[in-house]
């Protein structure tokens, strides 16, 4: 303390000199023997330094506002654009008001778990509110809907992938966002929901014959890296609401195969596909893929029992690719689109989604926080940048398919309404905030440092 203390009077005594040189038109030049040019301030791109919870709270404040004023809750008649109420007459033509963002999909149930996460961090109940409200909605037209669709097969209803999920995108985020909502203490009787996406992921999803979770495209049997994500969290929050152990030892054994096949370990990162009739497999590692992977093992370590035979295989994996993140951060704070290619573009969502990610390791005690919490500082204080007036989340890739050329993810749009940057910076600020009050973080020598 002794020594901070010194610090801040050499400081400010500094600051002073300058001042007193600027007022009197001192010439002198300032070199090494007349001035401690360590205490010299950079001039940082980016905010460097503790992020405080009242500033976190103000960029959450602002993004949630944004999104409750852009996602109504309403159906309407396609063709007259009434308003419908009695949604026991839903039809052919019923479809949800148009708002910026769908209320169902993956990058939704991932912005639903943010809110729910950022009510737990700031102790203000609109978050939280935000997620039932339209989970509640959903669950209130699902029955209607579901008499249209038996009743006129050859419709498709606005709620059809809750009705008849046909990919893992269309099941999993939005099935561990709901559990989480349901288990919130509130009964909101979102079972038959739960029980439907549970189903298809775990018997109705492609899987090659080891039972690994894959797809068949672009190519016949391929793992995406981002089905990690839309898989295991559902797998493990049933797991955890059920009680039932195989849901658990699933969602280990996704972890496993997954890693086994696209885990990059002398980088620490993952590819993002694998193709298994490729006699070699490209390594694209691009960033909201391992997003997806490294937000799945501490999704994963939340929920698994603490003696599950494999907790500790996924902790070491996460501790791997953690440390390989943090290797490839830029200096500005963000990671790249290509994280191992630094003339690829800085992209937000990524580093929003590491900067939960980083944290909650932090939180939960699976890494060093000495090591990694000036690490999610920066990457939160760069993700704050992104953030403008109006709540949108700026740097955001589009939604992307899997390539085997650099052109391909180098060139990828980036756009405020990319559904995928919202919810990670819910998160990512609900988890800094969290972090900020449980840790002592202060500079020292012009560093981050963090005290227990």
């Amino acid at each position: 303390m002794e020594r901070n203390n010194q610090k801040s009077r050499i400081y400010g005594l500094t600051v002073l000199f300058f001042i007193w040189c600027a007022v009197s038109g001192f010439a002198q030049k300032i070199n090494d023997s007349n001035t401690p040019l360590h205490l010299l301030q950079p001039e940082y791109d980016v905010p460097y330094g503790k992020p405080e919870v009242k500033d976190i709270e103000v960029v959450l404040d602002r993004v949630y506002n944004y999104l409750d004023k852009t996602t109504p809750m309403k159906l309407v008649d396609k063709i007259s654009e009434k308003e419908v109420t009695d949604y026991s007459k839903v039809d052919e033509n019923t479809i949800f008001l148009a708002g910026d963002f769908r209320l169902i999909s993956y990058e939704w149930g991932v912005t639903y778990a943010g809110m729910t996460l950022a009510t737990k961090a700031t102790g203000n109940a609109k978050y939280a509110k935000y997620t039932n409200d339209r989970i509640q909605f959903i669950a209130d037209i699902i029955p209607h809907f579901k008499r249209l669709s038996e009743n006129h097969p050859e419709i498709k209803t606005p709620v059809n992938s809750v009705l008849h999920p046909h990919a893992l995108d269309d099941a999993g985020a939005m099935c561990a966002a709901i559990i989480k909502a349901q288990q919130s203490g509130d009964n909101f009787g979102f079972d038959p929901i739960i029980n439907n996406y549970i189903d298809y992921i775990s018997n109705k999803e492609f899987r090659l014959k080891d039972g690994t979770l894959a797809r068949n495209r672009p190519q016949p049997n391929t793992l995406w890296l981002d089905d990690l994500f839309m898989s295991v969290p559902a797998l493990a929050q049933m797991g955890a609401y059920s009680g039932e152990q195989k849901y658990f030892d699933d969602a280990v054994k996704q972890v496993k195969l997954f890693s086994q096949r696209m885990f990059n370990e002398e980088k620490g990162l993952f590819m993002h596909g694998w193709v298994q009739e490729m006699d070699e497999h490209p390594q694209f590692h691009w960033a909201r893929a391992n997003g997806w992977a490294v937000m799945t093992m501490v999704e994963l370590l939340e929920v698994l029992p603490e003696n599950h035979s494999g907790r500790e295989l996924v902790l070491q994996i996460l501790r791997k690719h953690i440390r390989g993140l943090a290797n490839y951060q830029s200096g500005k704070g963000f990671w790249h689109q290509l994280i191992d290619r630094n003339d690829s573009y800085l992209e937000t969502s990524a580093t929003a989604i590491y900067t939960y990610s980083i944290a909650r390791a932090i939180n939960r005690g699976y890494v060093d926080a000495k090591v990694y919490a000036p690490v999610v500082c920066l990457a939160w204080n760069a993700v704050s940048t992104k953030v403008n007036d109006k709540g949108q989340v700026e740097g955001t890739c589009v939604g992307t398919g899997m390539g085997f050329d650099p052109a391909f993810y180098y060139y990828r749009p980036i756009n405020v309404y990319a559904a995928h940057g919202y919810g990670p910076v819910l998160l990512a600020g609900a988890e800094m905030i969290l972090l900020v009050k449980n840790n002592k973080i202060e500079i020292n020598d012009s560093a981050v440092q963090l005290y227990k």
